[in-house]
């Protein structure tokens, strides 16, 4: 494979990905675009990505949507003991599948709109690690992610580069790299981003450069992870929480379902804002402390939180 590829963009010399949102926008503002055909990809599809997310049981294993940056102790868990994860409260299964059907909307409405639209879902495999990429628009890789307002800021001013919590970046080089045969996928040295604002209905395109030694590397030191006999060390990152003295888990350690395991006595508090997780108490915060999901406080029975 040569790697020095010139990027080819509209497939017709019709549509271009930089146009995307500006026809989706378009689109949205007339009426009678919406016909049979789009009703039933859109149900379709969404029934398809809500049926995986409710009812799939994942098998433990390397996948290129989990190769942003990870702490290597959490990740040796979720492959060798996945019965340790901490399990998702009820109402946090249900937001998250407002992405997929998100997700599956931006998908028809980019069908609408006139753009080339192919490589739904397909798997690709980088170096024995799989994945499935969102679509293929006008030939470039697009990953759709929606955002609360405040991420989507991230996409939009491109701070995502420096900033990228959650390994989006990682994911869509994987996608890239694994695609790079593919007959479907013409640019070939870059892939997109095109996150959502799920509050607000705000769309912007995020345009990545290939970084192929990067996830190669990334790849590489999981999978050397992964066949170790015992846990390697945690590296979760931590944060000063306030001025008290107390130390809290970071954004990205504290969405780990594997925090336990990398602190067996990190104790959790309830804030106005949304969970704390302390790994060390300098003072105890005056707020509700959480116990393996209850909420306990003074004078008061322990309780189921549903909140």
């Amino acid at each position: 494979m040569d790697w020095n590829i010139k990027v080819i963009m509209a497939y017709d010399g019709k549509t271009n990905i930089w146009e995307l949102i500006p026809d989706i926008y378009k689109t949205v503002q007339t009426t009678g675009w919406f016909n049979e055909q789009h009703s039933m990809e859109l149900s379709q599809g969404v029934s398809k990505r809500l049926a995986i997310h409710f009812n799939e049981t994942k098998v433990p294993r390397l996948r290129l949507s989990g190769m942003g940056s990870r702490c290597p102790r959490a990740l040796w868990y979720s492959i060798h003991h996945p019965e340790l994860a901490e399990a998702l409260p009820p109402w946090a299964t249900i937001k998250y599948s407002y992405g997929h059907i998100l997700e599956q909307l931006v998908i028809t409405l980019a069908k609408a709109a006139g753009h080339e639209v192919t490589g739904e879902q397909d798997e690709v495999t980088v170096d024995g690690v799989t994945g499935h990429r969102d679509c293929v628009i006008d030939g470039c890789i697009v990953d759709v992610k929606s955002a609360s307002s405040r991420s989507f800021q991230k996409f939009k001013d491109g701070s995502i580069k420096d900033n990228d919590t959650f390994g989006y970046l990682d994911q869509l080089d994987g996608y890239l790299v694994g695609s790079l045969d593919d007959e479907l996928v013409r640019c070939k040295d870059r892939a997109y981003l095109l996150a959502v604002d799920k509050t607000l209905g705000h769309m912007c395109l995020y345009e990545h450069q290939l970084r192929i030694d990067s996830i190669k590397r990334r790849i590489k030191e999981y999978q050397e992870i992964v066949t170790r006999i015992h846990p390697p060390g945690c590296n979760c990152g931590t944060r000063p929480e306030g001025k008290s003295g107390n130390i809290a888990l970071d954004t990205r350690a504290s969405y780990s379902p594997y925090k336990f395991c990398c602190f067996p006595n990190l104790k959790t508090f309830l804030y106005a804002s949304g969970p704390v997780y302390l790994t060390h108490v300098a003072r105890l915060p005056d707020v509700p402390e959480i116990t393996h999901g209850r909420q306990r406080t003074a004078n008061q029975p322990e309780r189921q939180i549903y909140h």
